[in-house]
């Protein structure tokens, strides 16, 4: 895949020839930081929705390389509080940088705004739907700990419904025929058609609602809050909310190997006890996202092959 001047929105437009070129740049960015090889670009951030890890180190990815940062976080001093659409917004911003990142709370607003911007847009996330970037840091921290992604058994806990990182990262493993667990309540399992898809991709599929069910040995628990602000009704929320809570002592009972992942932020999903075993990487793998996305933006930009 030629990623030059292209729009990254969802991991359904890639292959897994994309995902492991996209590896393989990282692991040379992190040998070498390419400082300046950006110098004269500008990366616009657009983010409709809050944003700490992503928003951040898409920033520090482009100051690392010597890009300038134009954007905002809210809509609060924006001329959207005016009654500017999404179109023109996207439109307007596009003449100011080289490359727009875009979080908003509707799906297929990502979609949206790369077919209207003349510059290549990122999705950072679209409501439900995507969150391409954070797949790909969540396979190249996996690389970091595992000789390749055919084999890697990874079980997916907790909102496994609205958690947009949990469906990329599962189809993209999918695509590698990885065998996936999914733990998850009645009403946050894994959206059939999506099941469907991964098992059409090759992957088998085990579906559970605890963790105490688990026959099998796993290599990463990818664990998630459960995401309430996607929540249309508070009494539904408040049936899931707290129903998984990993601790030091299931960690040492899923073994040895196990490494427990997070795309943060965490609520209380994840006791602080667990920070320090060394089978914790979510701090880890929020680090990534430096590197990660200095690749991305360095392959999107053309000043990386």
């Amino acid at each position: 895949m030629d990623f030059k001047g292209i729009s990254i929105i969802s991991i359904r437009d890639m292959d897994k020839e994309s995902f492991l070129k996209i590896i393989e740049v990282t692991r040379r960015v992190k040998k070498d930081e390419h400082k300046g090889c950006l110098e004269g670009k500008v990366l616009a951030t657009l983010f409709f929705e809050p944003s700490t890890r992503t928003r951040l180190s898409f920033e520090s990815a482009m100051r690392y390389m010597g890009g300038g940062v134009i954007g905002f976080s809210g809509t609060d001093y924006t001329s959207i509080k005016k009654g500017e659409t999404l179109k023109d917004t996207v439109r307007t911003v596009s003449g100011y940088c080289n490359v727009i990142v875009i979080r908003h709370p509707i799906e297929g607003a990502a979609r949206f705004a790369s077919e209207v911007a003349s510059v290549p847009v990122i999705n950072a996330g679209d409501g439900a739907n995507q969150h391409p970037t954070q797949t790909f840091l969540d396979l190249y921290t996996m690389s970091e700990h595992f000789s390749d992604l055919y084999s890697v058994r990874v079980g997916f806990l907790g909102d496994l419904k609205y958690g947009r990182t949990v469906h990329s990262l599962a189809y993209a493993l999918s695509l590698f025929q990885a065998p996936l667990w999914f733990f998850a309540p009645d009403l946050l399992k894994m959206p059939d058609y999506l099941v469907n898809e991964i098992r059409e991709n090759g992957s088998e599929v085990k579906e559970m609602r605890d963790l105490e069910d688990l026959q099998d040995n796993l290599d990463v628990l990818y664990v998630t809050r459960i995401q309430k602000e996607r929540f249309g009704d508070m009494q539904e929320y408040e049936r899931v909310a707290g129903c998984y809570r990993i601790t030091k002592k299931i960690v040492t009972q899923l073994g040895e190997g196990i490494k427990i992942m997070h795309p943060l932020p965490r609520v209380d999903e994840i006791a602080p006890e667990v920070d320090d075993m060394k089978n914790a990487l979510y701090f880890r793998q929020a680090h990534n996202g430096i590197p990660v996305r200095q690749a991305v933006l360095g392959l999107v930009l053309g000043v990386l092959d």
